[in-house]
């Protein structure tokens, strides 16, 4: 199929994907993301990001690692209302602290506190574990499993759902799961694809995917098929 695309839906077509993910490779460049010294850590700041900038959470990680409670036994031991002192840079600080501490709670109850048995898990049944848990949906469920986990489940945000929207690859009404399993079914199951794949996808939405777009300078330029006007009033906003 022609990047124009008048066939099947590109979602569909592995070649296609394997050629937007190598063009974004080439003119941009790895993002090396998750920035983490762990994946506790990776978990922990996919909680404080939410409804967030990302500066915000490293000031928060930072306050965690100089109290040295950034680990699931520190904190299930810590006060809620201290760690929501450590944390406030991140703002909703007692929604996060309650979250943090189920989270901590279920990775000590479920697992013994061992990422290496969550990540034995199913990959399935583990999501639905997560997507139980207080403040974690699918966004932050899957980052959890793409990014500390290494699994291979492609994380949907809304730069990614305005990418697809303003390139006519999925409908602006298109749902969370509906794109995931998509691309899943697509391309191949490998972690490392999903998670260079999304972070690039991430800086295309920051730098060019923007609310008004710079689509000259874009490395997705030839690739729409439908333009940016006809597309950009039911696009989602993107809140990272």
């Amino acid at each position: 199929m022609s990047r124009s695309g008048t066939t099947a839906r590109p979602i569909e077509q592995r070649g296609f994907w394997l050629s937007v993910y190598s063009q974004l490779l080439e003119a941009i460049g790895p993002r090396g993301w998750w920035p983490a010294d762990s994946p506790f850590e990776v978990m922990v700041g996919a909680i404080l990001t939410q409804n967030t900038a990302w500066r915000n959470v490293e000031k928060a990680i930072r306050a965690l690692k100089e109290a040295k409670v950034l680990s699931p036994e520190a904190l299930g031991r810590i006060d809620p209302e201290e760690l929501a002192a450590l944390i406030r840079p991140a703002g909703y600080f007692n929604q996060k602290s309650a979250r943090l501490k189920a989270l901590a709670a279920f990775l000590l109850d479920q697992y013994g506190g061992s990422l290496e048995r969550m990540r034995a898990e199913d990959t399935g049944v583990l999501r639905e574990k997560l997507l139980r848990l207080p403040g974690v949906g699918p966004e932050t469920a899957d980052s959890i499993l793409l990014y500390a986990l290494e699994k291979p489940v492609f994380v949907v945000d809304a730069y990614t759902r305005r990418i697809f929207a303003r390139h006519g690859w999925a409908s602006p009404k298109a749902g969370y799961d509906e794109i995931r399993l998509a691309l899943e079914a697509a391309l191949p199951a490998e972690a490392s694809l999903y998670n260079e794949f999304h972070a690039l996808l991430v800086y295309v939405g920051q730098r060019f995917c923007k609310r008004r777009p710079e689509c000259e300078q874009c490395p997705l330029r030839g690739y729409a098929r439908v333009s940016v006007e006809e597309a950009s009033p039911n696009t989602p906003k993107a809140r990272r």
